[in-house]
């Protein structure tokens, strides 16, 4: 009975062993299960995103190049096994969206294909500009469209005192030589930058933008300077301030008191450039060599310089005349007049009746006329009679208007506690 009694307890043990084991492993199987499950549902939380240019191109092969001297889309295209027929249609669909033939040499490109032997082109990317693209989809039917990167902001500022030029200290402190035309465009009514005197300085706080790379998505390439968020200026021991403001739909500047920092008329009708000659009742003509009235400022500038209007108003003549050679005037109210001459071309669309606004490209600096090369003859009238353009007095643009002077009065006290935070080095001969 004992023996009996054992070999059963001993089954039993066997049988429990064996359930344990049953057991682990449908536990195990469901744990492994349920890991990949995990698995896949993480694989499938992976969303696929599409590139900048604003497609999915994980899968394909791409290609950076250089459009290169006289070649062509179509020349570009063959090399990458589009066909004729392919270059046709692509041809045609652009008609409305880009002009194939703007292609310029020197511009970046990217070929997008697939990954198998026959190397198929799906996309075909032109970029006009580092921002600013235009997508050829050849992968089924073709299709164009322009397209624009997507621009990230970063809040910068840069502070120097001026020794040469604005642009000298500009780059000396590291910074893009856009910045110097952004300053020169906000002070253009205040600061004369053919002028600064050494020892003047300034403060900025700017806008930078940037763009992410096609080739490492993690790096950042910095693509132009944004908004002016705020400026100060001091030029020949006057302070100047520029605080931006929204008046009217219109981003534009005031000073501390309210007043616009734009005027009338810019101060000079070229961004850059050296005074050659001045106004003058009596100048030794450098042509005819013979003393006689020079009533305009001469701006000297390389062929080609883009000349822009001081002011708002009518082009009343666009014409060849003489020692003016090519000319334009303005007339920008009943009262003030102003003229450009020496011109080696008018610009787009410029003839007489179109009305212009201030800072409009109207003309290109040239050699024509009565000339000893390439520069600029500007001239300013008030009621019809010439004065030095450099020492008329223009009136100032419209002031914040009432109803918004506590809003401006907000902006207005943050802007300038930014820029007074800005620390300026000054070397020995500067302001103490």
């Amino acid at each position: 009975m004992k023996a009996g009694k054992n070999t059963t307890i001993f089954f039993r043990l066997i049988y429990f062993g064996l359930f344990l084991i049953a057991i682990s492993l449908v536990l195990w199987g469901w744990i492994g299960s349920s890991d990949e499950e995990a698995e896949v549902e993480q694989v499938a939380k992976i969303e696929l995103k599409p590139n900048q240019f604003g497609f999915y191109s994980d899968s394909l092969i791409v290609q950076k190049s250089t459009v290169l001297r006289n070649e062509t889309l179509s020349d570009i295209l063959l090399t990458n096994g589009a066909s004729g027929n392919t270059i046709a249609q692509i041809v045609e669909n652009s008609k409305n969206v880009f002009d194939v033939r703007k292609i310029r040499a020197g511009n970046t490109y990217y070929t997008y294909s697939s990954p198998d032997t026959n190397n198929s082109l799906h996309y075909f990317v032109y970029e006009k500009n580092p921002v600013n693209h235009v997508v050829f989809n050849v992968k089924d039917s073709v299709s164009v469209y322009e397209g624009k990167k997507e621009i990230q902001i970063k809040t910068n500022t840069r502070e120097a005192q001026i020794n040469h030029s604005l642009y000298v200290a500009l780059m000396e402190s590291d910074a893009s030589p856009e910045l110097a035309i952004k300053l020169s465009q906000v002070f253009a009514w205040q600061v004369d930058f053919y002028h600064l005197q050494k020892g003047d300085y300034f403060k900025v706080i700017f806008e930078e933008e940037f763009i992410q790379t096609v080739d490492n998505k993690d790096s950042l390439k910095f693509v132009g300077i944004g908004k002016i968020l705020g400026a100060y200026f001091n030029h020949n021991s006057k302070e100047y301030y520029a605080v931006p403001f929204v008046q009217g739909s219109v981003y534009q500047f005031f000073d501390e008191n309210g007043n616009s920092l734009r005027k009338a008329f810019l101060k000079a009708p070229l961004e850059f450039g050296r005074i050659s000659s001045r106004f003058s009742r009596s100048r030794l003509h450098p042509v005819l060599k013979v003393r006689r009235p020079h009533l305009g400022v001469d701006y000297a500038a390389p062929t080609g310089t883009p000349v822009r209007t001081t002011g708002d108003g009518m082009v009343v003549e666009a014409s060849y005349k003489g020692g003016n050679g090519k000319y334009i005037k303005v007339r920008h109210n009943s009262v003030y007049t102003t003229m450009y001459l020496h011109l080696s071309r008018f610009g787009k669309g410029i003839k007489r009746g179109v009305n212009v606004q201030q800072g409009q490209v109207i003309g290109y600096v040239g050699s024509t006329g009565l000339s000893t090369g390439p520069h600029l003859d500007y001239r300013f009238y008030i009621n019809g009679s010439p004065v030095d353009p450099l020492k008329v007095e223009v009136p100032p643009s419209h002031p914040v208007k009432e109803e918004l002077k506590a809003d401006y009065n907000k902006v207005k006290q943050n802007v300038l506690q930014k820029l007074d935070s800005i620390v300026i080095e000054f070397n020995q001969n500067g302001p103490a």
